[in-house]
Protein backbone atom coordinates (compact mmCIF):
# COMPACT_ATOMS: atom_id res chain seq x y z
CA UNK A 1 0.00 0.00 0.00
CA UNK A 2 1.32 3.73 -1.24
CA UNK A 3 1.02 6.16 1.60
CA UNK A 4 -1.39 9.22 0.21
CA UNK A 5 0.46 12.28 -1.22
CA UNK A 6 -1.53 14.78 0.06
CA UNK A 7 -0.60 16.28 3.43
CA UNK A 8 -3.70 16.95 4.78
CA UNK A 9 -4.68 13.44 4.49
CA UNK A 10 -1.41 12.17 5.72
CA UNK A 11 -2.11 14.86 9.03
CA UNK A 12 -5.75 13.26 9.17
CA UNK A 13 -4.70 9.41 9.26
CA UNK A 14 -1.79 10.16 11.94
CA UNK A 15 -4.28 11.76 14.14
CA UNK A 16 -6.56 9.22 13.75
CA UNK A 17 -4.40 6.64 14.56
CA UNK A 18 -3.41 8.65 17.78
CA UNK A 19 -6.98 8.86 18.81
CA UNK A 20 -7.34 5.21 18.21
CA UNK A 21 -4.32 4.61 20.54
CA UNK A 22 -5.88 7.24 23.49
CA UNK A 23 -9.25 5.37 23.04
CA UNK A 24 -7.92 1.94 23.57
CA UNK A 25 -5.64 3.38 26.71
CA UNK A 26 -8.40 4.64 28.32
CA UNK A 27 -10.71 1.54 28.07
CA UNK A 28 -7.97 -0.36 29.53
CA UNK A 29 -7.52 1.97 32.52
CA UNK A 30 -11.73 1.75 33.44
CA UNK A 31 -11.37 -1.81 32.98
CA UNK A 32 -8.59 -2.03 35.05
CA UNK A 33 -8.63 0.61 37.76
CA UNK A 34 -12.74 0.05 38.36
CA UNK A 35 -13.97 -3.92 39.27
CA UNK A 36 -16.67 -2.67 41.45
CA UNK A 37 -18.59 -1.02 38.37
CA UNK A 38 -18.31 -4.08 35.52
CA UNK A 39 -21.43 -3.36 33.60
CA UNK A 40 -20.96 0.36 33.53
CA UNK A 41 -17.68 -0.17 32.63
CA UNK A 42 -18.21 -2.52 30.09
CA UNK A 43 -20.79 -0.26 28.27
CA UNK A 44 -18.06 2.84 28.14
CA UNK A 45 -15.41 0.17 27.23
CA UNK A 46 -17.58 -0.82 24.34
CA UNK A 47 -17.89 2.96 23.71
CA UNK A 48 -14.06 3.88 23.83
CA UNK A 49 -12.94 0.29 21.56
CA UNK A 50 -15.77 1.10 19.01
CA UNK A 51 -14.43 4.80 18.92
CA UNK A 52 -10.81 3.08 18.84
CA UNK A 53 -11.54 0.68 16.29
CA UNK A 54 -13.36 3.26 13.72
CA UNK A 55 -10.08 6.22 14.58
CA UNK A 56 -8.16 3.04 12.92
CA UNK A 57 -9.89 2.28 10.41
CA UNK A 58 -9.76 6.06 9.37
CA UNK A 59 -6.40 6.46 9.72
CA UNK A 60 -5.88 3.72 7.23
CA UNK A 61 -8.94 4.86 4.59
CA UNK A 62 -7.35 8.32 5.24
CA UNK A 63 -3.51 8.11 5.03
CA UNK A 64 -2.81 4.85 2.41
CA UNK A 65 -4.48 4.65 -1.37
CA UNK A 66 -6.74 1.70 -1.39
CA UNK A 67 -8.54 -0.18 -4.26
CA UNK A 68 -11.95 1.54 -4.47
CA UNK A 69 -13.70 -1.54 -3.32
CA UNK A 70 -11.65 -1.96 0.03
CA UNK A 71 -12.29 1.46 0.64
CA UNK A 72 -15.63 1.38 0.45
CA UNK A 73 -15.64 -1.68 2.94
CA UNK A 74 -13.48 0.52 5.27
CA UNK A 75 -15.74 3.03 5.36
CA UNK A 76 -18.96 0.88 5.63
CA UNK A 77 -17.50 -0.65 8.72
CA UNK A 78 -16.53 2.76 9.97
CA UNK A 79 -20.13 4.39 9.81
CA UNK A 80 -21.33 0.67 11.09
CA UNK A 81 -18.83 1.57 14.11
CA UNK A 82 -19.94 5.26 14.43
CA UNK A 83 -23.41 3.76 14.16
CA UNK A 84 -23.38 1.41 17.36
CA UNK A 85 -20.89 3.62 19.41
CA UNK A 86 -23.36 6.69 19.07
CA UNK A 87 -26.26 4.48 20.07
CA UNK A 88 -24.34 3.04 22.98
CA UNK A 89 -23.35 6.57 24.51
CA UNK A 90 -27.07 7.11 24.91
CA UNK A 91 -27.40 3.54 27.38
CA UNK A 92 -24.21 4.67 29.34
CA UNK A 93 -26.31 7.81 29.68
CA UNK A 94 -29.37 6.08 30.48
CA UNK A 95 -27.62 3.53 32.27
CA UNK A 96 -26.21 6.72 34.64
CA UNK A 97 -30.21 7.94 34.87
CA UNK A 98 -32.18 5.30 34.88
CA UNK A 99 -29.90 2.68 36.43
CA UNK A 100 -28.87 -0.85 34.83
CA UNK A 101 -32.42 -2.40 34.02
CA UNK A 102 -33.74 0.46 32.32
CA UNK A 103 -30.63 0.85 30.25
CA UNK A 104 -30.16 -3.25 29.35
CA UNK A 105 -33.65 -3.08 27.64
CA UNK A 106 -31.64 -0.50 25.13
CA UNK A 107 -28.70 -2.58 24.38
CA UNK A 108 -30.66 -4.53 21.64
CA UNK A 109 -31.94 -1.46 20.35
CA UNK A 110 -28.64 0.38 20.21
CA UNK A 111 -27.11 -2.51 17.94
CA UNK A 112 -29.70 -2.09 15.68
CA UNK A 113 -30.06 1.71 15.25
CA UNK A 114 -26.43 1.09 14.44
CA UNK A 115 -27.23 -1.23 11.66
CA UNK A 116 -29.87 1.27 10.62
CA UNK A 117 -27.48 4.14 10.40
CA UNK A 118 -25.53 2.05 8.00
CA UNK A 119 -29.01 1.49 5.68
CA UNK A 120 -29.62 4.99 5.94
CA UNK A 121 -26.00 6.49 4.74
CA UNK A 122 -26.23 3.76 1.86
CA UNK A 123 -29.45 5.07 0.47
CA UNK A 124 -28.89 8.59 1.15
CA UNK A 125 -25.29 8.76 -0.20
CA UNK A 126 -24.29 11.14 2.21
CA UNK A 127 -23.09 9.44 4.78
CA UNK A 128 -21.24 12.34 6.47
CA UNK A 129 -23.92 14.57 6.94
CA UNK A 130 -26.12 12.07 8.23
CA UNK A 131 -23.97 10.91 10.72
CA UNK A 132 -23.62 14.50 11.94
CA UNK A 133 -27.28 14.99 12.10
CA UNK A 134 -27.65 11.56 14.06
CA UNK A 135 -24.89 12.63 16.34
CA UNK A 136 -26.00 16.37 17.40
CA UNK A 137 -29.49 14.69 18.04
CA UNK A 138 -27.67 11.83 20.29
CA UNK A 139 -25.69 14.24 22.22
CA UNK A 140 -27.87 16.52 23.23
CA UNK A 141 -29.88 14.13 24.97
CA UNK A 142 -26.91 12.96 26.63
CA UNK A 143 -25.53 16.37 27.61
CA UNK A 144 -29.20 17.20 29.27
CA UNK A 145 -29.01 13.46 30.95
CA UNK A 146 -25.30 14.52 32.78
CA UNK A 147 -26.40 18.42 32.67
CA UNK A 148 -29.07 16.90 35.37
CA UNK A 149 -27.16 14.56 36.81
CA UNK A 150 -24.71 17.24 37.82
CA UNK A 151 -26.89 19.54 38.92
CA UNK A 152 -28.33 17.11 41.66
CA UNK A 153 -25.34 16.43 42.50
CA UNK A 154 -26.26 12.60 42.14
CA UNK A 155 -23.16 11.30 39.92
CA UNK A 156 -19.37 12.26 40.62
CA UNK A 157 -18.18 13.04 37.36
CA UNK A 158 -21.19 13.96 35.92
CA UNK A 159 -20.28 17.60 35.16
CA UNK A 160 -16.78 16.34 33.32
CA UNK A 161 -19.17 13.82 31.43
CA UNK A 162 -20.68 16.79 30.38
CA UNK A 163 -18.11 19.17 29.22
CA UNK A 164 -16.67 16.24 27.13
CA UNK A 165 -20.04 16.06 25.37
CA UNK A 166 -20.07 19.83 24.80
CA UNK A 167 -16.27 19.55 23.08
CA UNK A 168 -17.31 16.24 21.02
CA UNK A 169 -20.50 18.80 19.69
CA UNK A 170 -17.55 21.52 19.02
CA UNK A 171 -15.53 18.78 17.53
CA UNK A 172 -18.54 17.75 15.05
CA UNK A 173 -19.10 21.37 14.46
CA UNK A 174 -15.71 21.90 13.17
CA UNK A 175 -15.55 18.89 10.81
CA UNK A 176 -18.56 20.00 9.47
CA UNK A 177 -17.18 23.44 8.46
CA UNK A 178 -14.08 23.95 6.47
CA UNK A 179 -11.60 24.90 8.94
CA UNK A 180 -8.33 24.36 8.23
CA UNK A 181 -4.38 25.56 10.75
CA UNK A 182 -1.29 25.01 10.23
CA UNK A 183 0.78 23.80 13.57
CA UNK A 184 4.56 22.94 12.14
CA UNK A 185 1.97 20.49 9.78
CA UNK A 186 -1.11 21.22 7.77
CA UNK A 187 -4.32 20.23 9.24
CA UNK A 188 -7.62 20.27 7.53
CA UNK A 189 -11.47 19.88 9.25
CA UNK A 190 -10.68 16.44 9.83
CA UNK A 191 -7.05 16.79 11.34
CA UNK A 192 -8.95 19.91 13.68
CA UNK A 193 -11.99 17.90 14.82
CA UNK A 194 -9.72 14.89 15.52
CA UNK A 195 -7.72 17.28 17.96
CA UNK A 196 -10.79 18.66 19.53
CA UNK A 197 -12.08 15.61 19.80
CA UNK A 198 -8.60 14.26 21.87
CA UNK A 199 -9.67 16.30 24.32
CA UNK A 200 -12.94 15.75 24.67
CA UNK A 201 -12.21 12.06 24.96
CA UNK A 202 -9.49 12.49 27.69
CA UNK A 203 -12.52 14.20 29.45
CA UNK A 204 -15.04 11.86 28.97
CA UNK A 205 -12.25 8.99 30.33
CA UNK A 206 -11.52 11.35 33.74
CA UNK A 207 -15.37 12.05 34.36
CA UNK A 208 -16.40 8.17 34.12
CA UNK A 209 -13.10 7.53 36.03
CA UNK A 210 -14.29 9.65 38.99
CA UNK A 211 -17.55 8.04 39.20
CA UNK A 212 -15.56 4.87 39.84
CA UNK A 213 -13.29 5.52 41.74
CA UNK A 214 -13.69 2.91 45.01
CA UNK A 215 -16.33 4.39 47.77
CA UNK A 216 -18.94 4.96 44.92
CA UNK A 217 -21.85 4.03 44.01
CA UNK A 218 -22.49 0.75 41.20
CA UNK A 219 -24.88 2.52 38.83
CA UNK A 220 -25.86 -0.42 38.05
CA UNK A 221 -28.48 0.05 41.21
CA UNK A 222 -31.66 1.90 40.70
CA UNK A 223 -31.06 4.69 43.52
CA UNK A 224 -27.93 6.31 42.84
CA UNK A 225 -28.23 9.31 45.67
CA UNK A 226 -25.11 10.69 47.62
Amino acid sequence: MLLSSSPTELTTSATDAVLAIECAVIMAYLWRRSPAHRWRTAIWCWVFGLQALSSFLGAVAHGFILPASLLTALWRALYLSLGVLVALFLVGAVLDWRGRKTAARLVPWSIGTGAAFLVLTELLSGGFMVFIVYEATVMLLVLAVYLYLSLIHRLKGAGFVAAAVVLTMIAAGVQANEVSVHLLFPFDHNGVFHLVQMAATAMLGAGLAVGMRPGTQDTGTPSLRT
